[in-house]
């Protein structure tokens, strides 16, 4: 039997239906974060196999058993792969299920971490994770150092007061910014906001998060089966790749702020304060900084924003914070936070 494979726009309901059917019939759901996807189709026009692509990561990719043993996946991953290509992503990242991981690791890529029984994390380049690591030695300091791994969606006090706190407490800081742009502030921003506004800690060294440190935002969620295990998958996957990042720094203590409001966060801190000591790294869990009785949150800033009440962010932000949003470059931003859905997270 001979295939073709093309894509399938969003707004094909007919091929997207056809896509969620297959997906849910191989046990796993389309995932929310999806920029490009495609479909195997057979002789008579059938969905034989179905897989999709976010940023620099291959998702959703399935074969209907009933064309198991056909080589499917195969000419999937190729057809992917080549897509990515014209899109300039040539560093490439899959996450499926520990049990389907063998057939990556047959099409060329390397398993670079997993959860048992839960997600398998790989690669398409030999010793990326290695490299990354090694790349960031060259920032290492003698002395003590911990670790902060922030959104800042957008910079608050709250966030200042934690890198202020964990700055005084050791000789270095390293700071990770998440450098994936699936927040209502982009990336640029935030990382202006951040260092501008923690400018006067002079032992704090500034890191984009790349590609190893993965955000709640885009950790796919659709091989897993409800909302726990997709906090508990996401948090044993960045503490199963947080101990080589942080002996490539000689870090011995991570800082993360409490989390009274948000359940997700909650689980995802508890999990951290008992899997990082097992690595000999401390979890240090600070209390959040309050406004009166309020803990300040970025979720509450975006709702200001989003509410049309600019003004009402001046007491929750640092001044790098205030003044980039009321400059030209954050009218778009603005916009785009206004005209958006949920800002707050749960």
């Amino acid at each position: 039997m001979s295939y073709t494979v093309g894509a399938i726009s969003p707004w094909d309901r007919r091929g997207m239906a056809q896509v969620d059917a297959l997906l849910e019939k191989e046990g796993i759901r389309r995932d929310g974060n999806l920029d490009y996807t495609c479909g195997v189709f057979d002789e008579d026009d059938r969905l034989a196999a179905t897989g999709s692509a976010f940023g620099n990561t291959l998702r959703c990719l399935a074969v209907d058993s009933a064309y198991q043993g056909e080589g499917l996946m195969n000419l999937l991953v190729t057809h992917l792969v080549e897509r990515q290509a014209e899109r300039g992503n040539f560093h490439l990242f899959v996450y499926t299920k520990c049990q389907t991981a063998k057939y990556f690791r047959d099409l060329g890529f390397y398993e670079i971490a997993r959860v048992e029984g839960q997600v398998s994390f790989l690669e398409n380049r030999a010793g990326g994770f290695a490299g990354f690591c090694r790349r960031l030695e060259k920032d290492r300091r003698p002395g003590k150092s911990a670790a902060i791994v922030m959104n800042a969606n957008p910079f608050t006090l709250g966030h200042r007061y934690l890198v202020e706190r964990a700055a005084a407490e050791n000789d270095w800081l390293h700071l990770f910014i998440l450098s994936e742009d699936a927040s209502l502030v982009p990336f640029s921003a935030r990382k202006e906001m951040v260092i501008k506004g923690t400018a006067d800690l002079e032992n704090v060294i500034y890191h984009d998060s790349g590609p190893y440190i993965i955000s709640a935002a885009t950790f796919p969620s659709y091989f897993l089966k409800d909302q726990e295990a997709v906090i508990l998958g996401h948090a044993r996957l960045d503490l199963a790749l947080f101990p080589p990042i942080a002996r490539a720094l000689g870090v011995t203590a991570r800082y993360v702020g409490e989390e009274p409001r948000s359940l997700v966060t909650g689980l995802y801190n508890q999990v951290m304060a008992q899997e990082l000591p097992k690595a000999g790294i401390d979890c240090v869990i600070l209390p959040r900084k309050a406004l009166g009785a309020v803990p300040i949150s970025a979720s509450d800033v975006r709702k200001a924003i989003h509410d049309g009440h600019l003004d009402e962010i001046r007491d929750l932000v640092p001044a790098s914070t205030w003044d980039y949003f009321h400059s030209p470059q954050a009218a778009p931003i603005i916009e785009a936070i206004r005209a958006g859905g949920e800002t707050v997270h749960y």
